[in-house]
């Protein structure tokens, strides 16, 4: 509601508003609607009282919590959200209470009734939020001049590495990037048939077979512009990615960040034929290689993987979200509390609502020219959730059924010995 209030009003309205005052008290009400000329619905109680008495400690435009309410939003994982004030408040009938300010990265003060309309000043926040704040509105654009949290520092990182992916995932389709609104009921019906995501899962996802004549015609990665539109929109998709993540000591997105260093490491080893690069991960181009038997070897080294860079970002993009609100328990203590997820998933709890949660926000209408980036085709968007949902699923390392299921399909896919190998069994393999 603040971050409303103070950044998606035109500032011509704000400058003529009123100081208003916003105090928030938690716990039970009673509610009624008042009889007579002038009917309404009120609330009442002690909580309602709290709070309004609160108001008299306020100040214009920031949100005044009590520790009550403080208190849920830390449950909630979202303690970075406030600051306690310097001192103790006076609220009567209360006494002295600790109270707190909802945190912003950048608070706008606004002018009083009555100023000039054309400027809004505004103050930058303290140096103490400026170290402790981990930027809860991520949403908004970096503030070069007055320097980067460390989340934003990560988002934009995450952005670079991803936006160069989107580059080799555009120049394998000869840099085609059109509209998908055609793939709306596609978008809409994945995920959507009534069973959970680890229903999705499958023991082989056939890759896009590239040949030769596919890699010698590719553009170079750095030549291919994936526009501000769709940059903008992968900035601010990380930036609530962030977002979503809890302030846990372990599954947060530092840590998903670090996952994402490490595969995008394990990429660039997996892609390397001969001492050469095929280009994919060093954005040098396919004009590195220069004979056709380092081509043939890019198509099939990896099984694969090597020649089509939507496996790669797909991979990438899965280390980024694999742990969106996890909770910071493991799934079978939620399974062991009856959580909401564990009633509706059983198994890989926080993996699957990781997906759904991470998958919903992108195919969110605010996203449309980063998902035509992605994918162009139907066969391409399913193949890219494929991906991301086997891929998410992996991470749940503890559960022994799923260790057991893996080492099956392991030994199914490289106990043969024999030399002859098959389509399926690329697949098969490059899955795993």
């Amino acid at each position: 509601m603040e971050q409303s209030f103070k950044y998606q009003i035109p500032p011509y309205i704000i400058s003529h508003a009123p100081p208003f005052l916003f105090q928030t008290f938690s716990g039970q009400v009673t509610a009624g609607v008042l009889r007579g000329e002038r009917s309404r619905f009120q609330l009442f109680g002690d909580t309602m009282n709290t709070a309004a008495r609160m108001e008299q400690t306020g100040e214009p435009h920031r949100i005044h919590l009590s520790r009550i309410s403080a208190d849920l939003l830390t449950e909630a994982g979202l303690g970075r959200w406030i600051t306690p004030r310097s001192s103790k408040v006076f609220v009567k009938g209360k006494g002295q209470m600790q109270t707190y300010w909802l945190r912003t990265t950048k608070a706008r003060k606004l002018k009083p009734a009555g100023s000039d309309m054309n400027t809004v000043a505004e103050t930058e926040e303290t140096d103490e939020e400026s170290e402790t704040s981990e930027c809860s509105n991520l949403s908004l654009s970096v503030d070069r001049d007055q320097g980067m949290t460390k989340i934003e520092r990560l988002v934009e990182w995450n952005v670079e590495v991803l936006g160069k992916l989107l580059q080799q995932v555009i120049a394998s389709r000869g840099g085609m990037v059109n509209d998908i609104e055609y793939l709306s009921r596609a978008e809409r019906s994945i995920g959507r048939d009534g069973g959970t995501v680890l229903d999705e899962f499958t023991p082989i996802i056939p890759l896009k077979r590239f040949d030769v004549g596919d890699l010698r015609a590719r553009r170079r990665p750095s030549s291919i512009d994936i526009g501000d539109e769709a940059k903008s929109q992968l900035r601010s998709y990380l930036s609530e990615i962030a977002g979503m993540y809890r302030e846990n000591a372990f599954h947060n997105f530092q840590h998903a960040s670090h996952v994402t260093a490490s595969v995008k490491k394990m990429l660039t080893r997996i892609v390397k034929v001969d001492g050469e690069e095929n280009g994919f991960a060093a954005n040098r181009g396919i004009q590195s290689v220069n004979n056709d038997r380092h081509l043939d070897d890019l198509v099939t080294h990896g099984y694969g993987i090597t020649s089509d860079p939507l496996t790669q970002f797909a991979v990438v993009f899965s280390a980024v979200i694999h742990d969106v609100d996890h909770p910071g328990v493991p799934n079978a203590q939620l399974a062991k509390e009856k959580t909401r997820n564990a009633e509706i998933y059983k198994k890989s709890v926080a993996e699957q609502n990781s997906v759904e949660l991470a998958w919903d926000l992108l195919m969110s209408d605010e996203y449309s020219s980063l998902r035509a980036c992605i994918y162009q085709t139907e066969s391409d968007l399913r193949r890219f959730r494929q991906l991301v949902v086997n891929t998410v699923m992996a991470t749940d390392i503890v559960d022994k059924e799923l260790q057991a299921l893996r080492k099956n399909r392991w030994d199914a896919a490289f106990s043969n010995t024999s030399p002859s190998s098959t389509e399926n069994d690329d697949d098969r393999k490059a899955t795993i």
